[in-house]
């Protein structure tokens, strides 16, 4: 069962080990995979992870990770698409409250699957969805 969607940075700094990411969601992640349950990823993260290697900003490892993560049977990952479902869902968050695409897409899609958003962001945090952080 999903239980959250996780932003960008969220998934970047958990598989770096990263301080930046809050206790509470480290806790909140560590706590999901042992109770195998997964934390969703939208197809869209995959991509700005990409542009973020390519921009010399991360490690390439990071994708790698998550590349790997996600292909693993029992994997606390689970990749969601951006398609038709997540694209009606996104007229469900308000772009003055949320304008950057990306994080439109990710919020479009906690809100598809009625779960929150695991994210640092000050906008997403804002908003009218559920975040953890």
């Amino acid at each position: 069962m999903i239980v959250a969607v996780a932003d960008t940075h969220a998934i970047i700094w958990f598989l770096a080990g990263d301080s930046r990411l809050s206790l509470r969601a480290r806790q909140f992640m560590e706590q999901a995979t042992q109770n195998g349950h997964q934390i969703a990823v939208s197809s869209i993260t995959l991509i700005e992870i990409v542009y973020l290697v390519e921009k010399g900003r991360i490690p390439a490892q990071r994708f790698t990770q998550l590349a790997n993560a996600l292909g693993e049977p029992d994997s606390m990952f689970s990749q969601v698409p951006v398609d038709l479902s997540v694209a009606r869902s996104m007229t469900a968050v308000d772009v003055m409250q949320i304008p950057d695409m990306p994080d439109r897409i990710v919020a479009a899609t906690a809100y598809w699957l009625r779960v929150p958003i695991i994210s640092r962001d000050g906008r997403i945090r804002l908003s009218n969805l559920q975040t953890i952080w």
